[in-house]
C-alpha cells in the first residue's frame, strides 16, 4: 500500500540537517520570538527551511500536540482534515493531510500523505516525517510532496521552557512563482508557533 520508509534513516538526516554550520543559512524572516532561515534543498529545486523559537512547556506535552491526530487538527491553522491511515510500531503511522489555501489561494489546498514518527532525541523528542505514494488522490486537490523533514523539542538549560527547531522541506508543485512559494512557507512557519503556543495555554 505505501513505499516502506526507514525511520533510521529518517532520523539520520534530520540529524545532519540539525548539524549544518550557521553559515550555511540564510534569514527567511524573523519576528519577536521566531527566526526561520533557508538554503537550498538537496531534494528538490526549492528550499530546505529551519525555523526556532522557545515554548513555555515540556517537550513532551509540546510532541503530543505536534505529531500527526486529532488534537493537531484542532489547533493548526494550516490543517484541513487529517485520517491517519495506518498505524506502525514505535511511535509511528502514515498521515494523509489537507491544507488550506495560501495568500488569497495563489497556493490553491494541498494533500500530503507522509510516514511520520516519534522517537526520543537526547532529553526531548524528535517528530519527523516524509511523503510517501499513495494511489487514491482527493479530486481537485494538488498533491504536495514532503522531503525529510520534522521538528526537534528539547528544554532550555536552567528553564522551563522549550526549545523547538523545524526543518520543512515542503514540494508543493503546480506552477508556482517561488517569491509566493517562499513567502508562504516562512509566513507559515512563524504562525505554526504562534497557533501552537496559543494552543498550549488551553
Amino acid at each position: 500500500m505505501f513505499s516502506h520508509v526507514s525511520a533510521v534513516e529518517l532520523r539520520e538526516t534530520l540529524e545532519s540537517f540539525h548539524s549544518l554550520n550557521e553559515s550555511q543559512w540564510s534569514i527567511a524572516k524573523k519576528s519577536k520570538d521566531v527566526t526561520v532561515w533557508r538554503k537550498p534543498s538537496h531534494e528538490f529545486g526549492g528550499f530546505l527551511y529551519k525555523a526556532e523559537g522557545t515554548v513555555a512547556e515540556n517537550p513532551q506535552r509540546i510532541m503530543d500536540y505536534i505529531r500527526p491526530g486529532a488534537r493537531r487538527l484542532e489547533w493548526d491553522s494550516m490543517i484541513t482534515s487529517l485520517e491517519i491511515l495506518q498505524t506502525l510500531d514505535q511511535g509511528c503511522c502514515v498521515v494523509k493531510y489537507t491544507t488550506s489555501g495560501q495568500l488569497w489561494n495563489i497556493i490553491s489546498p494541498r494533500e500530503f500523505v507522509d510516514f511520520s514518527c516519534t522517537s526520543e532525541y537526547q532529553r526531548g523528542l524528535l517528530s519527523c516525517g516524509v511523503s510517501v505514494d499513495h494511489d487514491e488522490q482527493k479530486a481537485g486537490v494538488v498533491r504536495g510532496f514532503n522531503h525529510p523533514c520534522g521538528w526537534f523539542c528539547v528544554p532550555a538549560q536552567d528553564s522551563e521552557i522549550s526549545v523547538l527547531t523545524g526543518y520543512i522541506q515542503t514540494d508543493l508543485r503546480g506552477m508556482l512563482p517561488q517569491t509566493a512559494v517562499d513567502t508562504a512557507m516562512a509566513s507559515g512557519l512563524v504562525n505554526f508557533y504562534s497557533d501552537l503556543r496559543q494552543a498550549l495555554k488551553i
